[in-house]
């Protein structure tokens, strides 16, 4: 079975770091995302890495937090045959302060259909979607980790063509850390190494 070396990267241009699998490559720059957007990618197994930083959202509670956004992302992308398989309870972390105030986590696991850019509902995939909320209140900002993981890929999907159609390959099969592991590695070993990244609040 193949090595699948992980290492600590930088993100936001160091201000931010985690550590995950060395076979996620960035792709922000050739999927033109927005600026508050980091996207890293296997394409081998299509599964992807998400780190998104968003005004925090008053709003939405603490508990159930990371099932409202997985809800809101499910209609951003039009998904289909949404279904929530878990979701945590509000969680601590402890390593991640600022003014030593501690951020608050709810992570959640949901499954649905999607189809990747301009294709349409013929070509959905079925994924499952590991999302995270890391709510650094301190400094106004929702923190959204998210990971996908193909289940089922459509024959008329364009990835298809580069990982097969069907029942995807399981990661232990191809060598692979599973995609809930590596979520897991993103998420616990999240830190900041500049505050100031988040603008006057960290002043």
């Amino acid at each position: 079975m193949a090595e699948d070396y992980h290492a600590e990267r930088p993100l936001f241009g160091g201000a931010i770091a985690s550590t995950f699998p060395l076979r996620f490559q960035d792709v922000s720059n050739i999927r033109q995302v927005p600026d508050h957007q980091e996207v890293f990618a296997d394409p081998a197994r299509d599964e992807s890495l998400i780190f998104e930083l968003l005004d925090l959202k008053l709003e939405v509670a603490d508990n159930g937090s990371a099932t409202w956004f997985l809800q809101d992302l499910a209609r951003e992308q039009d998904a289909e045959g949404v279904m929530i398989i878990e979701q945590s309870a509000v969680i601590e972390a402890d390593g991640l302060r600022f003014r030593n105030i501690p951020a608050v986590v709810t992570t959640a696991v949901g499954q649905m259909a999607i189809s990747k850019g301009r294709q349409g509902r013929e070509a959905q995939n079925t994924v499952r979607v590991y999302l995270a909320n890391l709510r650094l209140k301190e400094v106004g900002t929702d923190v959204l980790i998210t990971a996908y993981e193909p289940i089922l890929i459509s024959p008329l999907s364009e990835s298809a063509s580069t990982v097969g159609a069907g029942l995807a390959v399981p990661a232990a099969q191809s060598g692979c850390i599973p995609m809930d592991e590596v979520f897991k590695l993103a998420v616990s070993s999240f830190k900041v190494n500049d505050w100031s990244l988040f603008g006057a609040a960290a002043a």
